[in-house]
């Protein structure tokens, strides 16, 4: 059976991180469509097994949290009536934890909008952290209150900022609204004022927009197997937390000279910016 060269993988994961679709990625490199989506369920179960195990102990002390809206199959009007209500059909929604400080992303989920999926959401962010008594930031999802208060419990500094927005208009149809204000609730501990933001967050989610055509909102390169869209968000934060240069993450060394770093350097869990090569080489 022909195998891919290590170099080959690089060029494709190169291409599929960029916000390329399987069949652009196709044309760029000629791999056949199997031939990628093969190696991205692989790579994915790879990436996610690695960042599972070498994401622990992290020493995060003010996160943010959101969701972020996909589909998969169809839209949700249009899924056929034998599949509504089955995951993985319509929308879907993935939970994303950011930290504030390194721009980490330790803790993710492929799910549903539902409190069920929030408390497994927020106890593997939990059990990731090194001390549990952190900031958090959410929106005000109420999924969120009983999830954080089971996985936290009390010891977390917890509030909810909530931004309201101008009404949509024909012209500003497929342009975001305009923010016209803020409303904050501390809902447990003494949170930092000045640290209670989803900025960060939000600025991930159009991340992920460009990084993965998937989330590309009004195109037709969306997931047809919600197990697909989960790899490729696996490989996508093992790119971003091991390999994409963070430029609010730059320090200078003893000598003065820039030192770039990428979150997972910032959070002390790698001590390099990882190549393409060394994400292929996660299959070997």
């Amino acid at each position: 059976m022909n195998r891919l060269s290590t170099e080959k993988r690089a060029q494709i994961i190169g291409c599929l991180v960029e916000g390329n679709s399987i069949r652009a990625t196709v044309r760029m490199t000629g791999a056949s469509k199997n031939t990628i989506t093969k190696l991205l369920i692989d790579l994915g179960e790879a990436c996610a097994t690695f960042q599972d195990r070498e994401l622990r102990d992290l020493g995060c002390k003010t996160l943010q949290l959101d969701e972020i809206w996909a589909y998969c199959y169809a839209k949700q009007k249009n899924v056929p009536d034998e599949f509504q209500g089955t995951p993985g059909y319509g929308d879907v929604w993935t939970w994303t934890a950011i930290c504030a400080d390194t721009k980490l992303v330790p803790s993710w989920l492929v799910g549903e909008r539902t409190t069920a999926d929030a408390f497994v959401f927020l106890m593997d962010l939990r059990t990731r952290l090194a001390d549990p008594h952190v900031q958090l930031t959410s929106d005000g999802w109420r999924a969120y209150e009983a999830a954080i208060r089971w996985s936290f419990g009390t010891d977390v500094d917890w509030a909810v900022l909530r931004k309201t927005y101008g009404q949509d208009t024909e012209e500003r149809r497929y342009s975001p609204g305009i923010c016209t204000g803020m409303d904050i609730a501390v809902k447990n501990g003494d949170p930092d004022l000045t640290k209670i933001s989803t900025s960060y967050v939000e600025r991930q989610n159009l991340t992920m927009r460009m990084g993965m055509r998937r989330f590309t909102r009004l195109t037709n390169g969306f997931s047809k197997k919600v197990e697909n869209l989960a790899h490729a968000v696996s490989l996508h934060h093992c790119h971003y937390n091991f390999a994409r240069v963070h430029q609010s993450l730059t320090i200078q060394d003893e000598d003065g000279k820039n030192v770039k770093r990428t979150p997972a350097m910032a959070a002390g869990v790698t001590d390099h910016v990882w190549t393409l090569k060394e994400i292929a080489e996660l299959l070997d």
